[in-house]
């Protein structure tokens, strides 16, 4: 494997001197909150050449995860003391500025929050590079927001940007939003006009989590019986409370992750799509942990599915916090959920066979392929950061879909 987006010369992630060109022709990129490098993944799967990768990071694991499959990238350090004027003449600027503060799923603190006052910093370094190349091309992401913070980074950025679904190339539910100038359209009006980013929505490759997951588990993945008590109870609790998040609730503060259609009482006709019914023969071993249907939200209905067929069907979902009214929340369209930035991510699935039932978190390898994370990309760190980082990363198909058009 030869992991470097270019090849000549050795490392170098000095800040104090930026090495001479990697290759004689190619783009220049900065990428800031580079994180595991989505950016140099999406990039190099795309074909494109690359003379020199500039990266701006601060997690430790991050880092190291860059430095290992992408050996040749410069690593700048904070965003903060960045100056535009001191680097090559960037060609290409991309980002996912962090996005707790405009998360439905968070507190929507908006711009106070000090992670989210970072986008000003993306904003202020590709002006300072537009001051010497007004054509470069420039690429944000982040999640969905309320139209005035859209509309604030719209206005700074000069154009309304596209929003992609990752289920169309994965099989997560992950709609984001990208502003790139990469491919863009005009309306004009009595004011002026309206730039938009006009790249096309990707194909839909109709992957299903049922397609991603591996026959065989490491028993660790597998909820333990303390860990079923404690979401029967929660279930038991929110029931005998009557105080369950209405679903509109619930869909308004995690629009972000896109938990789908998922509805408790929603009716067995409507609650067994077919694509929830899979052609696996999954035998977890006996001394996994049974998992009842009473720490599932809509058991019912899952019952009356499991009853229609003889195969094994694979049921998607997220392990809900108590504060959503806990238990294992079922997906309908048959994706996964959108994967968070936690050291034990929620997404999960429910696998049923007759009576037999079990419950268990998504591997790490898993949740690459739901990232679309292709398999030369070496892991040196671990399980929590993998996790941490998927959550925190691009969906590497998505970003190849809208770099093709450079």
């Amino acid at each position: 494997m030869s992991p470097a987006i270019s090849s000549d010369g050795p490392a170098n992630c000095s800040n104090s001197r930026i090495p001479e060109s990697m290759d004689n022709d190619g783009l220049t990129v900065l990428s800031l909150f580079d994180g595991m490098s989505c950016g140099a993944i999406a990039l190099r799967e795309a074909g494109i050449k690359v003379k020199q990768y500039f990266a701006s990071e601060i997690d430790k694991a991050a880092i190291r995860q860059t430095a290992h499959n992408f050996p040749d990238t410069i690593q700048l350090g904070n965003v903060v003391n960045i100056s535009a004027v001191d680097l090559p003449r960037i060609d290409l600027l991309i980002g996912g500025s962090p996005c707790q503060g405009f998360s439905f799923a968070g507190k929507q603190m908006n711009f106070k929050d000090p992670r989210s006052v970072l986008f000003f910093e993306y904003v202020r370094i590709l002006n300072e590079i537009r001051a010497y190349n007004p054509d470069v091309k420039f690429l944000l992401e982040n999640v969905r927001m309320r139209a005035e913070y859209e509309n604030v980074i719209s206005s700074h950025l000069g154009l309304q940007p596209v929003a992609i679904n990752s289920s169309l190339v994965s099989a997560q539910n992950r709609l984001r939003l990208y502003w790139t100038n990469i491919l863009t359209s005009s309306t004009p009006h009595l004011f002026g006009e309206t730039v938009r980013t006009a790249v096309p929505q990707p194909e839909d490759k109709g992957v299903y989590l049922r397609d991603i997951l591996d026959d065989e588990t490491d028993a660790r993945f597998f909820l333990s019986r303390k860990d079923i008590d404690k979401l029967e109870r929660q279930i038991a609790y929110e029931s005998d409370s009557h105080s369950f998040i209405p679903e509109d609730s619930f869909m308004e503060l995690f629009r972000d992750d896109d938990f789908c259609e998922t509805h408790a009482t929603a009716p067995a006709s409507c609650f067994c799509p077919e694509n929830w019914i899979s052609s696996h023969t999954i035998r977890p071993s006996p001394d996994i942990e049974r998992f009842p249907l009473s720490a599932v939200q809509g058991s019912k209905a899952i019952r009356d599915c499991a009853l229609k067929t003889d195969s094994t069907v694979i049921i998607s979902g997220a392990i809900v916090s108590p504060q959503f009214g806990g238990g294992f929340r079922p997906i309908l369209s048959g994706k996964a959920p959108c994967l968070l930035a936690t050291s034990s991510n929620s997404a999960a699935c429910l696998i049923v066979n007759g009576d037999d039932i079990v419950l268990r978190r998504l591997t790490p390898k898993e949740c690459c392929r739901l990232q679309t994370i292709p398999d030369w990309y070496e892991w040196v760190c671990s399980d929590a950061q993998i996790y941490k980082m998927l959550g925190n990363g691009w969906t590497v198909d998505v970003i190849r879909h809208i770099l093709q058009f450079l």
